[in-house]
């Protein structure tokens, strides 16, 4: 009966293969465990914002970045803003380690090409949240991505077939008459678990009901898991 169950409980979990990295707050464009993440800039294709997954912050505000890596890769992440669309550098080649991975902490910088800006770069592999301070600006179609640097497939390459970087991104609004939140638990965030300090205009708040659930999920899975393992 037990293997039934869970047989039945694995099919119900979506497949994890794909994602890799998931923004938890701000709240993800994409649900999680969507898409495979390698697609320039964001992890998905010509993804239209969700009113109910934009999350709404005040110019000049320094919020709390939180997310989930499902897959573990030695690597770095970094976090970048962009006002005005989705569009994004992709991190140089530099002189590793290992050889060829991007080496130049692009913090503060301005990328030339389509006005993206990186907000922290270098942020330590197993690390799952940072502060990061936004543009003191007003926009209303504006984007956090967020990415994962992978150090494990060498050699690293910036085209659009490249298998070192994944993305994942979270749309945004800056607004003078955004509300304060409390840092930690963004509004409509009941349980506490988002990171960030915004509101999302969907009243969620950095989670959404399958988000959510995956950690009980996976902690379920364990104990079925080890109750076998105990019988046998």
């Amino acid at each position: 009966m037990r293997s039934r169950v869970l047989v039945v409980f694995l099919l119900a979990i979506p497949t994890m293969a794909e994602a890799h990295i998931h923004l938890v707050s701000p709240l993800s464009r994409t649900e999680l465990l969507t898409g495979d993440q390698k697609e320039q800039h964001c992890g998905v294709t010509n993804q239209l914002r969700n009113p109910a997954r934009v999350s709404m912050f005040r110019p000049g505000e320094t919020i709390t970045v939180t997310w989930m890596e499902t897959i573990d890769h030695p690597g770095h992440f970094r976090i970048a803003f962009q006002a005005n669309g989705a569009e994004f550098g992709i991190p140089p080649a530099g002189s590793g380690p290992p050889s060829g991975f991007p080496s130049l902490d692009q913090t503060g910088l301005t990328d030339p090409a389509n006005g993206s800006i990186v907000l922290k770069d270098f942020i330590a592999d197993g690390t799952s949240s940072t502060q990061v301070t936004l543009p003191n600006i007003e926009c209303t179609t504006c984007t956090l991505q967020f990415i994962q640097v992978m150090a494990d497939k060498p050699p690293y390459t910036t085209d659009l077939l490249s298998d070192d970087v994944y993305f994942n991104c979270a749309d945004l609004t800056l607004s003078a008459t955004a509300p304060l939140v409390d840092a930690g638990v963004p509004a409509g965030d009941e349980a506490g678990t988002g990171g960030g300090n915004g509101t999302t205009t969907g009243g969620c708040g950095g989670c959404s009901s399958r988000d959510a659930s995956l950690p009980s999920a996976v902690v379920l899975l364990g104990l079925l898991t080890s109750r076998r393992r105990r019988r046998r």
